[in-house]
C-alpha cells in the first residue's frame, strides 16, 4: 500500500514522506478499508509537530498520520460477517493511540471504527465526519437537545463551528455565532440569528445585547482560555460551557468565583475518547441530519497523497473556511 509516513517530529516538507508498505491484513475483528479520502485535522498536525502536551517523541518508529478517512471495506477478519466487503464507510480514531492512520491507500483496525456511510452522503463528506462533525455533535446535544434555547457558539466559521452552527439550527436553537467580520455572511448562511465580531472590545456586553439583555444557558468554545472572562460574565445560572479547544491559551486563570456562584457546568471535549454510548448516539444524530438535509460539510481544497506537506501546511496556517482532505488513491 502506498502511505504518507514520517518517524521524527518537525515541519511538515522536513519528516513527512511516501513509501510503498506492505498491507496489513485484518485480524479478528478487523477490517480493512480501501480509502478514498483522508481528513486533516489540527490534531493530525499538531501530533505531527510533536506539541501535543506530555509527548517529547514520536510513540511508535513509524506513523501514517491522520484518524478520519472514508473508504470501502476490501477484506473482514475472523468474526466479521463477510457482508460487510463493499460497504462504503467512515473512518473515527483512525490513528489514535495506533501507528497506522488514514493518509494511505488502505487502513486495517477495529470493525466498529468502520461506520457504514448513508447511501446519500459523499466520501469526502466521510471523511469529515470523525473529529470535526462528532465533536460539533456531541458539542450542541451534551447536555440535552437545545431545542427552544440559546446557544453562543465561538468560532462559528472554523470546521467545527461551522457544522455546530447548522446542526443547533436544526434541533431548533436560536443561535449567536462570534467570528471575524470577512466569515460573518458564511456564518450567517449556515444559519447563525446573529453573528458578532470575535475581536470585539466588550464582547460580553455585544453577546447580553444580542439576547436580549439575558444570560445564556449554552455556550460551544473553540478557545476556551480566551474567552473565560467573557464565558463567566455571560454564562446563565445552571448554564453549561461545552470547549473544545484553547490552542491560544492552554493554563487559563479559572474565576472560580464567578463560575460556581453560576452553578455552570464545563464539559471539556476530546472526542478521542467519548464513551461508546455517546458515540453511538452521535453517530446516529449525525446521520439523521445529513439524510434531512440539514448539514454539509464544506471542503476547502483535495490535496494528492504526495502533496500531504502542503495540505499539513495550510491546516497549520488556520485561515480556511473548509476542511483539507488528502485523495488517498
Amino acid at each position: 500500500m502506498r502511505a504518507v509516513t514520517y518517524s521524527n517530529f518537525g515541519d511538515p516538507a522536513d519528516v513527512l514522506r511516501i513509501q510503498d508498505l506492505s498491507p496489513v491484513p485484518p485480524g479478528p475483528g478487523e477490517v480493512t478499508v480501501e480509502l478514498s479520502f483522508s481528513g486533516v485535522n489540527p490534531s493530525d498536525v499538531k501530533a505531527r509537530a510533536g506539541t501535543r502536551p506530555g509527548v517529547t517523541e514520536p510513540p511508535f518508529p513509524l506513523i501514517i498520520p491522520h484518524s478520519d478517512g472514508a473508504g470501502v471495506i476490501s477484506a473482514v477478519g475472523d468474526g466479521v460477517s463477510v457482508s460487510r466487503i463493499g460497504q462504503r464507510v467512515w473512518i473515527w480514531n483512525g490513528q489514535w493511540q495506533r501507528p497506522f492512520g488514514t493518509a494511505a491507500s488502505h487502513i486495517t483496525l477495529p470493525d466498529a471504527q468502520a461506520v457504514a456511510l448513508p447511501d446519500a452522503v459523499s466520501m469526502q463528506t466521510g471523511a469529515i465526519l470523525g473529529i470535526p462533525g462528532l465533536t460539533a455533535c456531541h458539542a450542541v446535544f451534551s447536555g440535552g437537545c437545545p431545542d427552544g434555547q440559546t446557544i453562543l457558539i465561538h468560532g462559528g466559521a472554523g470546521t467545527v463551528g461551522f457544522l455546530a452552527v447548522q446542526l443547533a439550527k436544526w434541533a431548533g436553537a436560536r443561535v449567536i455565532a462570534t467570528a471575524s467580520p470577512r466569515n460573518f455572511d458564511r456564518v450567517r448562511e449556515a444559519g447563525a440569528d446573529i453573528v458578532i465580531d470575535y475581536a470585539s472590545k466588550d464582547l460580553s456586553s455585544e453577546i447580553l445585547d444580542a439576547n436580549e439583555g439575558k444570560t445564556i444557558g449554552r455556550i460551544i468554545d473553540v478557545e476556551f482560555g480566551r474567552n473565560i472572562q467573557t464565558n463567566a460574565a455571560v454564562i446563565a445560572e445552571n448554564g453549561r460551557i461545552n470547549a473544545y479547544g484553547s490552542a491560544q491559551d492552554m493554563a487559563p486563570v479559572f474565576p472560580f468565583g464567578p463560575m460556581m456562584f453560576k452553578a455552570m457546568t464545563l464539559e471539556t471535549i476530546l472526542i478521542y475518547l467519548l464513551p461508546l454510548d455517546l458515540r453511538t448516539n452521535a453517530v446516529k444524530t449525525l446521520h439523521k441530519a445529513l439524510t434531512d438535509g440539514a448539514l454539509t460539510c464544506p471542503v476547502q481544497k483535495v490535496f494528492a497523497l504526495e502533496e500531504c506537506a502542503s495540505a499539513h501546511a495550510m491546516v497549520q496556517d488556520g485561515n480556511r473556511t473548509g476542511a483539507v482532505l488528502i485523495d488517498t488513491q
